[in-house]
């Protein structure tokens, strides 16, 4: 190929059908078809070869298993080891891309190991954060560094519980994901076999759990609320007129899915350590989350989960796909055999690999929007590689290497639309890209697998990458393996271990001293291999609607949309013909009851935007409201809030509120607070206000006063509400700070400012 360099060195424009015509005539095409075969995988966007990646213009050459050199953007990215990294596991195979995005990944891996023995997260983000950790230990960092990964998710803890990052609207419990801490100590468990690691760490988890038990878990729905889990940027992923009070209230998947499997493994823990009294607390609570998703959340028409319910009185499905939350179904077993299969089949691909969400949403910057992450595409290919889907698996790994060729290093994210890094904010040598693509190699091609019997190996080898693979000093608890692996496909033919023939692909725990392991796998095809592989596409625009006269709905055009959508309480009603007379106009009945009114947009595609915020519409005589300065002695100035007096609370403030609500008719109604929070951005802190809302000294529900800016005290909102059964006359609604209402803010910030409460009969 060189000399082929050099001839038509001056004719770089020459197309491709000319060249190989040329080549023909030389009597060399079977040189060239020989060259073509290096092509591991192609697509209209680039190709991915064993010695290089191509997209259009731009190619990065795989110089040597430890060197890149990359014309990406007409820059020189380029990356040449310098470390020694034989105290892990080394990795040779028959493709050099492989070989060389392996030891990239590893010697990146050394550069996050901080002086304190804790990983740092990413080059341009330091310190440990939960759940990118957390994702990383699972992925590969447990075994390659058992000792650090523990370290940084103790530097997680607090108070024995397991501490949320920061986040919209001050965190948790607005973000309550912080529990997949739980997946990667279970992890370090099966890795190392430490009983006193899994008998502190199974404490740990039992708190944190029961915590959200009393804050997060919906007894109404089976789900638990919170944003999606590692989605913690409000406009990425959510409709603009969510508040934080509301992204508290929606109930998603990713965040769930992890709930599910965190009560999974507190079972398992429980059950290895004896606690009898939880056993069955945690096995109950996987069960009903279980069934909650699939009851909830599953779209037949689609053949996947839906993002997340969201709304308030009337809640709904966003039908958006969430690419960690459908893995995680997969992964975890909450979607049975046939489900997972259509999961794989159907959730859209873009051109350059899983995009967090999809459709994506109109007029945001590319981060968690339109955007693939590593990681979550490793976590793709995992559950793509357990239902046997050799497309999806080597489009996965093809995404991968492509970014981290091309960039000549694991960067967070990149954009879905044109695969550039370009993103709204972006990291070289990220920690979960690192370990995802880590898991290449380890998780897939040797089929690595932890369990509570041992190492059990399920290779998952794709025809294009058929070859001899071996993986020497591959540490396991007491023992160092040297792995083969040959052939392809997911079938083994052959397991040896010190050239004896075992029937079970299996290495006791027990298991001292080096040995020898060859596995021949059969060369099958999977039978799974059909993906939706699709262009980028963004949703409809979010209409926003107004009540015009007294009894009908209108609401602003989007420009791309053919349908509109009329929602009542959280269902359809009606669709209204863009093209028509009113074609933004609805008649209603004015009712007596609080009815909540929402508009959809939709395309000629049939894809739908976000529904608009919901309309309250209700006789204004169903409204009450309670000034709080009535049932307290104190308050604090205050502006913004009509000129009543403020009532603070925090962790030392009146810590507990009774106030006599006299109603005239017995019934349902919902209720929430006006209110500040001033204590940080709406993007970061960790001071979101949490209390107990208790009526006739029954609990109600929980009561979340979300950060709303940086020092300002005056911006007055809303909080959650809570629908509630009112008595005929004088009720007790009591809003107290209870043992389980702490935040994760170290200095027990936990402070509001309470203007009034606002009652609505509904029922």
């Amino acid at each position: 190929m060189e000399i082929l360099c050099v001839v038509f060195g001056n004719i770089n424009k020459m197309k491709k059908e000319l060249i190989l015509l040329l080549l023909m005539v030389a009597g060399i095409s079977n040189f060239y078809a020989q060259e073509d075969n290096s092509c591991i995988y192609q697509s209209p966007a680039y190709r991915v070869y064993q010695n290089r990646v191509v997209q259009g213009d731009f190619t990065s050459n795989i110089i040597s298993s430890g060197e890149i050199k990359s014309n990406y953007r007409n820059n020189n990215f380029h990356w040449k080891q310098h470390k020694d990294l034989s105290q892990y596991p080394l990795f040779r195979s028959d493709f050099l891309i492989s070989d060389a995005m392996y030891n990239l990944s590893v010697e990146e891996m050394t550069n996050l190991i901080e002086s304190d023995g804790t990983w740092r997260t990413g080059e341009s983000w330091g310190g440990v954060w939960t759940r990118d950790v957390s994702y990383s230990t699972l992925l590969a960092l447990s075994y390659m560094r058992p000792d650090i990964s523990m370290n940084s998710l103790m530097r997680k803890v607090k108070d024995g519980r397991i501490m949320q990052d920061t986040g919209t609207g001050g965190s948790y419990p607005v973000s309550t994901d912080c529990i997949v801490w739980s997946m990667a100590a279970w992890q370090l468990y099966l890795v190392t076999g430490d009983k006193e690691w899994l008998k502190n760490s199974y404490e740990i988890i039992k708190k944190s759990i029961i915590q959200d038990e009393q804050i997060a878990y919906d007894k109404e729905t089976g789900l638990v609320k919170g944003e999606s889990s590692f989605l913690d940027w409000r406009e990425e992923t959510y409709p603009r007129w969510m508040q934080p009070a509301d992204i508290y209230e929606s109930e998603c998947l990713g965040t769930n899915a992890a709930h599910f499997q965190a009560n999974v493994i507190a079972a398992k823990m429980a059950t290895l350590l004896e606690d009898k009294e939880n056993i069955k607390r945690f096995e109950s609570n996987a069960q009903r989350i279980k069934e909650a998703i699939n009851s909830h959340l599953w779209m037949n028409d689609k053949g996947y989960y839906a993002q997340y319910l969201y709304g308030r009185q009337g809640k709904m499905v966003s039908p958006r796909s969430e690419a960690l939350g459908e893995a995680f179904c997969v992964l975890f077993g909450i979607a049975d055999n046939e489900r997972s299969k259509e999961i794989i089949r159907s959730v859209p691909q873009t051109e350059y690999g899983n995009s967090c969400i999809f459709p994506q949403i109109p007029n945001i910057d590319p981060y968690h929007n339109n955007a693939v992450w590593p990681f979550v595409q490793s976590f793709w290919m995992w559950a793509a590689s357990k239902v046997g889907n050799e497309s999806a698996v080597l489009e996965s790994i093809a995404a991968i290497y492509r970014a981290a060729s091309m960039f000549a290093t694991n960067k967070e994210n990149f954009v879905a639309e044109n695969g550039d890094y370009s993103t709204d904010t972006n990291s070289n040598n990220m920690l979960w890209s690192i370990s995802g693509n880590i898991s290449i190699v380890h998780r897939l091609f040797f089929g690595i697998n932890y369990t509570e019997e041992g190492l059990v190996f399920s290779p998952f080898v794709p025809k294009q990458f058929l070859g001899d693979k071996q993986l020497t000093g591959f540490k396991y608890r007491n023992a160092v393996l040297d792995i083969e692996v040959k052939g392809c496909g997911n079938e083994i033919a052959t397991f040896t271990v010190d050239g004896r023939k075992k029937k079970n692909a299996v290495i006791d725990s027990k298991t001292k001293g080096k040995h020898k392991i060859v596995i021949i796998l059969s060369n099958n095809t999977p039978l799974e291999a059909e993906i939706t592989k699709t262009k980028n596409y963004f949703s409809p625009e979010t209409p926003k609607v107004y009540l015009e006269e007294s009894a009908r709905l209108a609401w602003t055009q989007i420009p791309n949309a053919t349908h509109y959508i009329i929602i009542k309480n959280g269902k359809e009603i009606a669709r209204v013909n863009r093209q028509t007379i009113n074609g933004n106009r609805f008649n209603i009945e004015r009712p007596d009851l609080y009815t909540e009114y929402q508009i959809i947009a939709e395309d000629a595609n049939g894809v739908q935007g976000f529904a608009s915020e919901p309309l309250a519409v209700y006789d204004p005589k169903l409204e009450q409201r309670f000034v709080i300065y009535n049932y307290t002695n104190n308050y604090v100035q205050s502006y913004g809030n009509m000129g009543n007096k403020a009532v603070e609370i925090s962790s030392l403030e009146n810590t507990r509120i009774d106030m006599k609500i006299d109603v005239a008719q017995a019934g349902r109604y919902v209720l929430d607070f006006s209110y500040a929070n001033g204590s940080n951005s709406l993007t970061s802190g960790n001071t979101c206000a949490v209390r107990t809302l208790s009526v006739n000294g029954q609990k109600a529900g929980v009561v979340v006063f979300p950060q709303r800016g940086k020092d300002i005290w005056y911006k007055w909102g809303f909080s959650n509400s809570i629908a509630v059964h009112l008595d005929k006359g004088v009720n007790t609604v009591s809003l107290s700070f209870d043992k389980t209402n702490f935040n994760m803010n170290n200095e027990g910030i936990n402070r509001a400012l309470l203007d009034y409460i606002r009652l609505i009969k509904v029922k």
